[in-house]
C-alpha cells in the first residue's frame, strides 16, 4: 500500500488498487519514467569514470539521487490551471496546512488518523501556519522504520549496508591507529552524502533534516569517527554558507565541497567550523577572535585562536566566527568563510583524544589573516545568531551520531549475550541481562523518536530549537547508558579491544560534550518552556 505523504510525490498512483504486487509494479513504471524525465543535479560528480567505484557504490548513489529529486519534487507546491494548489480527488482535511489539522501519527497506510494522537510538535508558534513542505500533504509522525516513506526508507537500507560493509569492520582499526578514514569518507561523497542537505543547484543531494537523522545514524553505527566526519561538515560547515552566504560564496565554497571530490577525483574537500575558543567554552559570546577591516577597506584583519575543531587537519576551509564591534558584545560578532591557504594561517597539534580518534580534533590558528570584505557570512554583527541556528541543527546531527553509538552497543551485548553460555545456558536467558537489554532498546528508541520529531518540525519551517535541544541531550545519554551496559553485559571481554564495547564507551562520552553540554542543552529547553509560561 501506498503511504498518505506518497501521493503527494506520485499523483498518477492514487487510483491504484491496495493490492501491494500491482501498486510495486507501477510504481517501478513510474519510477523509470521519473528518472528518464529529470536529469542528475548539475555538477554530480562522474561515477562512471571513477575506476576505483564499484557497481555497489553507483548503485547506492543513485538512490540518493533519487529520493533528492522526490524530495525536491514533493516541496514544490501543485497548482491547478484555475491557480488552486488542491488536485481532484484529495480530501479537504488533505487540503488544510498541515498546522491547522494536526500531525497525527501514521498507524497504518489505510487507517485514518485518531483524534486522540498527540501532535507532533506543541505548535507554540505564533505565526499564521505556513503550507505543507510536502506540497499539500502534512509531515506525520513516523514510529518506526517500516512506516517511514519510500524515500527514507531507502536511504536508511543503503546506510545501512555501507556501513555493515564498510565501516565496521574498519572502525576498530581506524580508531587504533588514530587514522583518517579517507577512502570511506570518499566513498560517503560519491554516495552523495557529504552535501546531504545542500540544493541539486549547488552540487548536493537536496535530501530533508529526517534523511538526515536517519543518515547519520547508520553510519554512525558503522564508525562514529565516520559520523562525526560527516555531521561536522554537512551541519556545521555547508549549512550555514548555504543559508546565510551571498551566491558568490555559495559557489566557491558551497558546491565543491558538497561533492566533496576534488577535481582529480582522490582529494578531498572538507570544512570545519570554528566557533569555541580556549578561554570561553560553552560561553559562545564572548569570542576573543577579532576581525578589522583593512585601511583600504577591501580585507577583513583575522587574529585569535578556535579550540577543539573537528576535521581541522583535512579541511581546506572553515566557517569562523570574531568579534568586529567589542561594544556591542554579542551582536557583534560575525561569521566568515577563510580558505586554509590563506597567508598567517596555522593548524595546532592533532589532540590525542579518548574516542572518535579516526577523526582529527585541532586549533585554528589566526595570526593577521587577510581574506576578501565578501567573504563575511550574512551582515555584520550576526554571527551569533548564525552560531545558534547552526548549532540547533548540527544537535540533529549529533542525536543521529549518538543514536548510533547506542545501535551498535546493543547490537553487540545482544548478540555475544546469546552466544556466551553460563549456568548451562545462554547468558541471555538470564532475567538480569534481560532487563540490560530493555532498558537500552527503550532509551535508544525514546531517543530516536525525539530525533526525528526535531528533524520534522526543521523540515516543516518551523522552530525547533527546544525539540533539537531534547533530542541531543535524549540520544547523547542513551548512548552512554547504552555503552555502559554493554560492557557489564559482556563482563572482561567488554573491557579490552578485542570486542568494540570498549570504543563504543569512549567514542559515546563525546556526544554529551560537543555542540552544547547536557547541562547546556538542559538550560536552552528550561528556558523555552519558561518563556513559553510567561507568555501564556
Amino acid at each position: 500500500t501506498i503511504l498518505g505523504s506518497q501521493k503527494a510525490f506520485f499523483p498518477k498512483a492514487r487510483r491504484l488498487t491496495t493490492q501491494s504486487s500491482i501498486c510495486h509494479h507501477n510504481l517501478r513504471h513510474i519510477f523509470a519514467a521519473e528518472r528518464q524525465q529529470r536529469p542528475l543535479p548539475r555538477n554530480r560528480p562522474s561515477f562512471t569514470s571513477a575506476p576505483r567505484t564499484t557497481m555497489k557504490l553507483r548503485l547506492l548513489s543513485t538512490t540518493v539521487s533519487r529520493c533528492g529529486r522526490r524530495l525536491a519534487t514533493a516541496r514544490a507546491p501543485s497548482v491547478s490551471a484555475a491557480g488552486s494548489s488542491s488536485r481532484a480527488g484529495e480530501s479537504s482535511d488533505s487540503r488544510r496546512p498541515a498546522a491547522s489539522r494536526g500531525m497525527h501519527t501514521v498507524a497504518s497506510a489505510a487507517a485514518p488518523s485518531s483524534p486522540l494522537t498527540p501532535p507532533i510538535c506543541s505548535g507554540r508558534s505564533s505565526s499564521p501556519p505556513s503550507p505543507s513542505p510536502l506540497g499539500g500533504v502534512g509531515r506525520r509522525t513516523y514510529l518506526t522504520h517500516s512506516q517511514l516513506p519510500e524515500e527514507h526508507r531507502m536511504i536508511h537500507e543503503m546506510c545501512r549496508k555501507f556501513a555493515d560493509e564498510e565501516l565496521a569492520p574498519n572502525a576498530g582499526e581506524w580508531d587504533k591507529k588514530h587514522e583518517f578514514p579517507k577512502d570511506a569518507v570518499k566513498q560517503l561523497a560519491e554516495l552523495g552524502l557529504m552535501g546531504l542537505n545542500v540544493s541539486s543547484e549547488h552540487g548536493g543531494s537536496e535530501l530533508d533534516a529526517l534523511s538526515y537523522a536517519i543518515a547519520m545514524e547508520e553510519i554512525s553505527r558503522g564508525c562514529a569517527s565516520v559520523g562525526v566526519i560527516m555531521s561536522a561538515h554537512n551541519s556545521l560547515y555547508l549549512w550555514p554558507i548555504d543559508t546565510f552566504g551571498s551566491e558568490e560564496l555559495k559557489e566557491k565554497y558551497v558546491a565543491p565541497y558538497a561533492q566533496c571530490l576534488g577535481d582529480d577525483g582522490e582529494s578531498l574537500m572538507v570544512g570545519c567550523f570554528g566557533l569555541s575558543e580556549p578561554g570561553n567554552g560553552s560561553d559562545a559570546g564572548a569570542a576573543s577572535t577579532t576581525a578589522t577591516l583593512s585601511q583600504d577597506g577591501t580585507e577583513w584583519i583575522i587574529n585569535g585562536t578556535k579550540a577543539w575543531i573537528t576535521n581541522a587537519h583535512e579541511s581546506s576551509a572553515a566557517v569562523i566566527f570574531a568579534t568586529t564591534d567589542k561594544a556591542l558584545k554579542h551582536k557583534g560578532i560575525s561569521a566568515f568563510v577563510v580558505p586554509f591557504d590563506s597567508p598567517g594561517f596555522s593548524l595546532g597539534a592533532k589532540e590525542d583524544k579518548l574516542g572518535i580518534r579516526a577523526s582529527s580534533t585541532s586549533n585554528l590558528i589566526f595570526d593577521d589573516v587577510r581574506i576578501p570584505r565578501d567573504h563575511m557570512i550574512g551582515e555584520p554583527g550576526q554571527g551569533f545568531k548564525i552560531a545558534m541556528q547552526t548549532l540547533d541543527g548540527g544537535r540533529i546531527g549529533v542525536a543521529g551520531q549518538a543514536l548510533g553509538i547506542a545501535s551498535a552497543a546493543i547490537d553487540c551485548a545482544a548478540k555475544y549475550a546469546l552466544e556466551r553460555q553460563s549456568f548451562g545456558k545462554p547468558i541471555a536467558q538470564l532475567q538480569s541481562i534481560q532487563n540490560k537489554i530493555s532498558a537500552m532498546s527503550v532509551a535508544r528508541d525514546s531517543a530516536r523518536l525525539l530525533t526525528w520529531r526535531a528533524a520534522t518540525i526543521k523540515d516543516s519551517k518551523k522552530k525547533y530549537t527546544r525539540e533539537a535541544a531534547m533530542a541531543k541531550l535524549a540520544a547523547s545519554e542513551a548512548a552512554t547508558m547504552c555503552a555502559h551496559q554493554a560492557i557489564q553485559v559482556l563482563g572482561g571481554m567488554g573491557y579490552v579491544s578485542d570486542m568494540p564495547a570498549e570504543r563504543h564507551y569512549r567514542d559515546a562520552r563525546i556526544t554529551e560534550i560537543y555542540e552544547g553540554t547536557s547541562e547546556i542543552q538542559h538550560l536552552v529547553i528550561a528556558g523555552d518552556i519558561l518563556k513559553e509560561y510567561k507568555q501564556s
